[in-house]
């Protein structure tokens, strides 16, 4: 019996194993996105720290696809390697407050004038919920 002579992968199995690298390196991208942001929250002190654990948990929780990421070395979450929200600590940059920001990317409109971002001393459950609400209609 002649033994057949393999022509290597089809077409389809190499559009698979495509498909699957970019998979793995969206994967990996987003571990690293994880990664990184959560040493920022890390090096951040006091209520700065709390808040940013608290906002990490509910845009997770509120918009699972969001992608988390540093940006401006502060803990953001993108949509397809764009910025939707972001953190920016009181501490980093000696304000009174916090703030909770929206890009561009954000689907926040509302008429001719919205709000793009939000100070925050302390999150309570009705801030919590609030920013829930405000993350999901921003992914939408």
């Amino acid at each position: 019996m002649a033994a057949k002579k393999s022509k290597g992968f089809t077409d389809e199995e190499r559009a698979a194993m495509k498909e699957r690298a970019q998979e793995l390196k969206a994967e990996a991208r987003k571990a690293d996105g994880e990664s990184a942001v959560l040493a920022k929250i890390a090096e951040m002190q006091g209520p700065d720290r709390a808040m940013a654990e608290r906002l990490h948990a509910i845009v997770k929780a509120s918009a699972p696809d969001l992608s988390p990421k540093t940006w401006y070395g502060m803990p953001a979450y993108a949509r397809d390697g764009k910025v939707v929200c972001f953190f920016q600590s009181a501490e980093k940059f000696k304000a009174r407050y916090a703030t909770l920001g929206f890009s561009d990317e954000a689907n926040l409109d509302q008429g001719s004038m919205w709000p793009t971002s939000f100070a925050l001393k302390e999150l309570t459950a009705d801030e919590e919920a609030k920013i829930g609400t405000l993350v999901k209609k921003a992914v939408r």
